[in-house]
């Protein structure tokens, strides 16, 4: 279980990676970057999904995103950053966290059904 969620925040990263990407990528290399960073998160999630259920996946996965993004910004871009943002991210982070401990995998058939492991 483990591997699929350090998978899913690995997921949630990479997100952060090609949406700065949208906005910031100036060369050939960067937008590079951007498609293999968008292509692994993308391909991670649907991973994740076959084992983890998908509200809770998602959930993460956009949340991951979104908070990574906001922080992100504000440390490599200068963007602004104040209480009112902070506070919401910290809530964000606390949603996940309780989505994590909330949810087991999916049922055993479910999983088999997949075709995983």
């Amino acid at each position: 279980m483990t591997k699929y969620w350090t998978l899913l925040i690995a997921a949630g990263v990479t997100e952060v990676g090609w949406v700065s990407g949208l906005k910031h990528a100036s060369n050939w290399w960067e937008w590079l970057l951007t498609a293999v960073a968008l292509a692994f998160s993308f391909w991670s999630l649907m991973e994740v999904t076959r084992v983890l259920p998908i509200g809770t996946a998602y959930a993460a996965f956009t949340g991951i995103g979104a908070a990574g993004t906001v922080i992100g910004e504000a440390v490599f871009f200068e963007g602004a950053l104040n209480a009112a943002k902070l506070a919401l991210v910290a809530l964000m982070i606390v949603g996940i966290v309780g989505l994590k401990a909330t949810s087991g995998p999916k049922s055993k058939s479910d999983v088999e059904a997949g075709g995983t492991n």
